[in-house]
């Protein structure tokens, strides 16, 4: 699943974000409710997993501002606040779920595997920039009407850069959604597959895939 982790606790975001992706899901993550909304609405998301209390404002708005806009995607809710009235509050805001604190890891995945086995929302599958096509289901790859093989990690990057067109990632961004989290790698490794990524995209692909120095990389829409 790709999923959002929204918490302002950085110890229990690292946890999350450690152990979800060592279960092979991709897993983005903010803070703030601002930051959150900004990931929601340009990243094909599978599920939220949305604190209550973040700094800016409350989950519950942030939910209820998602659900005014349309955003159909999953939310499991997560807070410290076990009363009725809470979790009336927060399924009436839109939330699919709620998970009191301190919970078991075991507990949310299952919960988000519910979530999952429900019909999911109709959603574009492919993403694309310019001659370069990228289908999320059938894991397929094409730039014009030729067929490109990628490597795992490759795919990933690639499918990171598509997510957000226009946008500059930086390596560690690039890093935490295409490897394991506590994998050993050389200051270079992303440097290197970027390389072997435009290799067999080939001149028309590569050409979409641009360096911003000293920053990270970015690939041009339209």
């Amino acid at each position: 699943m790709h999923l959002l982790v929204v918490e302002d606790d950085p110890r229990l975001q690292g946890v999350l974000r450690r152990l979800l992706a060592q279960d092979r899901h991709v897993v983005e993550s903010a803070t703030t409710a601002a930051d959150a909304h900004e990931i929601a609405t340009n990243s094909p998301l599978d599920a939220i997993i949305l604190d209550v209390g973040l700094p800016d404002r409350s989950g519950f708005d942030l939910a209820r501002q998602l659900r005014r806009e349309g955003a159909s995607v999953p939310i499991l809710m997560l807070t410290a606040r076990d009363s009725v009235g809470d979790r009336v509050e927060g399924l009436d805001a839109g939330a699919d779920d709620y998970l009191v604190k301190p919970f078991a890891y075991e507990e949310l995945v299952a919960r988000l595997r519910a979530l999952g086995r429900r019909p999911p929302a109709v959603r574009e599958s492919r993403l694309a920039a310019g001659p370069i096509s990228l289908d999320e289901v059938t894991r397929e790859v094409s730039v014009g009407e030729r067929p490109v093989t990628l490597s795992q990690r490759e795919f990933a990057i690639l499918e990171c850069l598509l997510r957000r067109p226009g946008q500059v990632l930086s390596r560690d961004q690039l890093l935490d959604n295409a490897w394991p989290y506590g994998a050993v790698l050389t200051p270079n490794t992303v440097e290197a597959y970027i390389h072997l990524l435009r290799e067999k995209l080939g001149p028309e692909g590569a050409e979409r895939i641009e360096t911003v120095r000293g920053v990270g990389y970015r690939v041009r829409g339209g």
